[in-house]
């Protein structure tokens, strides 16, 4: 990266359990470079810091020094509602999540360590997929359950890929001509996780996301919403809760009916007859048509169905059912369908660059 340019540059870090992304996005939203690299299984500091220097090196190719770099952060739980500047108090804080989301947030803090030791002279900015969701009313984020759940432990609805939804509603204003404001919208993000999103006025008002990101839809490796009773069982049979949560959340969903997580070969194999393919596509139409229905009756009137993330935005099949199901709900007057690309790093980038006063 050069120094060109810096004054207005915001370099983005998405951190994964399986890979970490990184692209310079600028004032206007244009990207200027983007790079990925995989992360082994059990990554180390070490390893997250080898690849933190690869990919700098790769973006240092072209694009301009950061000014400021942005994070994306899974979970912020109750406290962060908006984007905050990073410093060793709020690690500290953050660490204290890691429960609600263990999967992400222990890599995503870790990614943060690495970089600002890597890029110390600037400011860095996590962003929280949590956040978009803190409109969510009560009757949508409490659970009916013991009110000491919530006072001691936080249980509670929580809802994710909020910076996804974010970007998908500016665009949706963008595409139809009509402020957030006055749009009703149900957004589909449909990825390796996968979230229904009901959005009212502009604001979150249901999601099927909870407090963690294996509620709701059947997904690729994750079960989504099942029978609590049925975990409980597995419990007192003997399985631990670690053993529980790997198999809910890497060995279920598409990956447990068919043998595959890939939609694309699913979906070549189920043209080719398989019937374990087909079977699991029916499934994951069938669970994600419900949501999406589920998601309109929390709004006035929909003015679009978004379908976002990978499998949203490439596997026709699926969508087209999906859209097809809900349609038929409201035939006099359908509502719109909207394709638009995951562009997390954008909505990133912006918020980084005004929580450092260069936008």
């Amino acid at each position: 990266m050069s120094p060109t340019g810096a004054a207005r540059t915001a370099l983005v870090l998405n951190a994964g359990s399986r890979t970490i992304k990184a692209s310079v996005v600028d004032g206007a939203r244009r990207t200027l470079g983007a790079a990925a690299a995989d992360r082994p299984a059990r990554a180390t500091e070490a390893d997250d810091r080898r690849l933190l220097e690869r990919l700098l090196a790769e973006l240092r190719a072209g694009a301009p020094e950061p000014a400021v770099v942005g994070h994306r952060v899974v979970h912020g739980g109750a406290r962060f509602r908006t984007p905050v500047r990073v410093d060793d108090a709020t690690l500290a804080r953050l660490d204290e999540l890691s429960a609600l989301a263990p999967l992400h947030n222990p890599v995503a803090l870790g990614v943060i360590r690495v970089a600002r030791g890597l890029l110390p002279a600037v400011p860095h900015v996590a962003c929280f997929d949590t956040a978009f969701h803190a409109t969510l009313p009560e009757v949508a984020w409490r659970y009916p359950v013991p009110g000491s759940w919530f006072d001691h432990w936080g249980i509670r609805r929580y809802g994710f890929h909020g910076l996804s939804v974010e970007w998908s509603v500016r665009e949706a204003s963008r595409r139809l001509g009509a402020a957030p404001g006055r749009l009703d919208l149900v957004v589909a993000h449909l990825g390796g996780g996968c979230s229904v999103t009901a959005v009212r006025a502009g604001r979150s008002a249901w999601t099927s996301m909870g407090l963690t990101p294996l509620e709701g839809l059947m997904m690729t490796t994750r079960s989504g919403s099942i029978d609590p009773g049925a975990i409980l069982l597995a419990l007192r049979r003997g399985l631990s809760p670690d053993e529980a949560e790997a198999a809910l959340d890497r060995e279920s969903g598409l990956l447990a009916i068919a043998g595959s997580a890939d939609v694309r070969a699913l979906e070549a194999d189920a043209r080719e007859g398989d019937e374990r393919a087909r079977l699991a596509l029916a499934m994951f139409v069938d669970r994600a048509a419900a949501e999406v229905a589920a998601a309109a009756t929390r709004l006035r009137r929909l003015d679009a169905i978004v379908f976002t993330g990978g499998i949203g935005e490439h596997a026709v099949s699926v969508r087209r059912a999906v859209a097809g199901r809900v349609r038929r709900l409201m035939p006099g007057s359908p509502p719109r369908v909207l394709v638009i690309r995951a562009r997390e790093d954008l909505v990133i980038a912006d918020a980084a660059l005004r929580l450092a006063r260069l936008r």
